[in-house]
């Protein structure tokens, strides 16, 4: 199997408005996401690509050499080009495998695919996540016990305005007594989608180990198996002899 090609997209504007991100993510959240996918990847390609490079750095030769596109964004989903998001999803349906990350819930690309709101509750309390593994034997569950926690997140509670998921593999608790689907997976066309709730731009959660595990796993799992070029071509030629009518 081939070496797998990883870009992680950063929306990167908290961290220069933020001294608090800054603090947390000096490098920016693409650089620490990137960094676990390298720890656990060693043999992969991983790249970052930005909001702030020409054409969000997924040019049409950057998307065409990248197998799984991880995708943070928050406050600036409005700012990116629809051109962009079409070309993405493009190769999503053409067999990239693709990773939302939590506020990504509401980025152009996760709602396109998805065709729902994609809302949910929310709330900034500083509680506890529990997140229990609903698929112990699902592949970007490997590794993973029974659940782990997070001392500190935003939380995200339901409902959760998404089609229901093809395969739940992760369910969160928070402290404040709500519940979440916060690790499902869809396939569209011939791409694999995976969307995990954690990770608020002001809590350590992409130095995690079980967060970094995850998303590892979920690049593997969505790498792809195959490609599909979208195309409708007219087939003049029979393969068969057509009888008279």
């Amino acid at each position: 199997m081939s070496s797998l090609r990883i870009t992680v997209w950063g929306e990167n504007v908290h961290e220069h408005k933020s001294a608090k991100v800054k603090k947390v993510y000096p490098n920016g959240m693409h650089a620490a996401i990137a960094a676990g996918l390298v720890q656990h990847l060693p043999n992969a390609s991983v790249i970052t690509a930005t909001l702030q490079e020409p054409e969000h750095g997924l040019t049409v030769e950057r998307l065409r050499e990248t197998d799984v596109l991880f995708w943070w964004g928050h406050m600036a989903h409005d700012q990116v080009s629809d051109d962009v998001v079409k070309r993405v999803h493009a190769r999503v349906l053409e067999g990239m495998g693709l990773i939302v990350l939590h506020s990504g819930h509401y980025s152009k690309i996760f709602r396109l695919l998805m065709g729902t709101s994609c809302s949910l509750t929310w709330r900034e309390a500083d509680e506890r996540e529990r997140l229990w593994v609903c698929n112990p034997g699902h592949p970007i569950a490997r590794g993973i016990d029974r659940f782990f926690e997070l001392p500190m997140e935003e939380m995200y509670g339901e409902p959760f305005g998404i089609p229901a998921p093809e395969e739940q593999v992760f369910a969160s608790w928070f402290e404040g007594g709500d519940v979440f689907r916060s690790g499902c997976c869809w396939h569209r066309g011939n791409g694999s989608i995976f969307y995990f709730r954690p990770g608020h731009e002001t809590y350590p959660t992409y130095y995690d180990e079980n967060v970094r595990r995850v998303l590892a796993n979920a690049a593997e799992w969505a790498r792809p198996r195959g490609t599909w070029i979208d195309s409708c071509p007219n087939v003049k030629e029979p393969r068969e002899r057509i009888s008279p009518k």
